[in-house]
């Protein structure tokens, strides 16, 4: 990758395989890197932004490689880990988000063995809170295919959702409805609802009372889902608990304010359409 962003060269220079070492993460000058297929991750920096606000983030799309769901898993895998690698070579960030289910259900272990030194913050199915939080016992998973099938997704229902009937559904479509419906497009309400029907789920006088959202884009349809929906239920969004946990991860120097944000985003193609481009500058991130 060519694209600069702003912090010391020094950082990109000693980050060697990919491994930013040159300066501690607590120095605000490091980036903090936002990672998603697409724009998806935007529902996480918004939450991000909240919680670190002496930080300066870089958002990554790998629009070049969306969606994520037509991959075969060895190739996408190897993609994440060459990408990550350029990423943190070229940007030493002080910590990543990986704001993807898809992509750290699949690669997430792997990243971080390729790379000890960096600190990743993962993106998995908020299952354990909706098991903690239903009434019904009922729940379900709204999620990418490849999230459905994952073996990462089924152990965390057995780990902490073994009373619970957990119903998966895997979408083929809502991840680029969201890209279409958060850049002004028009969104039929029967497209979206058939993409979350199965979700809802009754068994006598129980109904499905907690949808997980298992995709950082759907929470920009969280509206719809709510209007279109056959009866109320708490649709889960990760995002504030992801953000949680990467504040968790770099507490705030002392001293620090909040200063002038030199935040910006990049998309792996080098070719966001314009409505992509006016989206960016909304969320205030210059692109690259």
């Amino acid at each position: 990758m060519t694209h600069a962003c702003p912090g010391p060269a020094r950082v990109r220079a000693a980050a060697g395989r990919g491994e930013a070492a040159a300066m501690p993460a607590m120095d605000p000058s490091r980036p903090v890197l936002v990672f998603d297929s697409g724009i998806g991750g935007l529902t996480v920096l918004r939450e991000a932004r909240v919680l670190m606000p002496e930080r300066h983030f870089l958002y990554v799309a790998d629009d070049a490689g969306f969606p994520y769901g037509g991959w075969e898993e060895g190739a996408l895998k190897a993609r994440l880990i060459r990408l990550f690698g350029e990423l943190l070579r070229d940007h030493g960030p002080a910590l990543c988000i990986v704001a993807c289910n898809t992509a750290f259900t699949l690669a997430g272990a792997d990243l971080r063995a390729a790379y000890p030194r960096m600190t990743f913050v993962g993106t998995v199915p908020a299952i354990k809170p909706a098991a903690e939080r239903t009434r019904s016992g009922l729940i379900s998973v709204l999620a990418t295919p490849g999230t459905v099938r994952r073996a990462y997704t089924r152990g965390l229902i057995q780990s902490f959702a073994a009373r619970c009937r957990v119903q998966l559904v895997g979408s083929e479509h809502l991840a680029g409805m969201a890209e279409a419906y958060v850049r002004g497009e028009p969104i039929p309400d029967e497209a979206v609802r058939a993409e979350f029907a199965g979700c809802f789920v009754a068994e006598g006088d129980r109904r499905t009372d907690i949808v997980v959202l298992a995709c950082t884009h759907y929470p920009f349809l969280a509206n719809v889902f709510r209007r279109l929906a056959p009866w109320p239920v708490d649709w889960l969004d990760p995002a504030e608990a992801i953000a949680r946990r990467a504040r968790s991860l770099l507490p705030r120097p002392a001293g620090a304010g909040r200063e002038a944000r030199g935040d910006a985003a990049l998309f792996t193609s080098g070719r966001p359409d314009a409505a992509t481009r006016r989206l960016m500058h909304g969320f205030g991130l210059a692109i690259l």
